[in-house]
């Protein structure tokens, strides 16, 4: 698999996974202390912004880190911190970040045998 390609899906995903969250806690805060229903729809856009959320970007970047696993041979710690950082709000992007900068999304090369 192209490291490159899974690079820039992974910091797509991860991205995508925070904003998804701001939709979900708009539509959220919309219907329960606002008490109104701005996009239009039947309870605030919740069920419409949970979708997105939960369906969508939550479990492609759960699907993600676990190709970049395998892809870029991460450790099981860095894994699970990577798994983790999909429930608080935002922490996708905190990772992703973090994997940039210690290169993490970086392919390792591979131990060649000495014969």
């Amino acid at each position: 698999m192209n490291s490159s390609i899974v690079r820039k899906l992974f910091r797509v995903v991860a991205f995508g996974e925070a904003v998804s969250w701001v939709l979900l806690l708009s539509a959220m805060f919309c219907k329960w202390i606002l008490e109104s229903e701005p996009f239009g729809l039947e309870e605030g856009g919740v069920p419409v912004a949970g979708m997105i959320h939960g369906a969508g970007f939550f479990l492609l970047y759960l699907i993600m880190t676990v190709v970049c696993h395998f892809v870029f041979r991460w450790n099981f710690k860095t894994t699970i911190i990577a798994l983790l950082a999909a429930i608080p709000p935002f922490a996708s992007i905190w990772f992703e970040r973090k994997a940039v900068r210690d290169g993490l999304l970086e392919r390792k090369p591979e131990a060649v045998p000495v014969a």
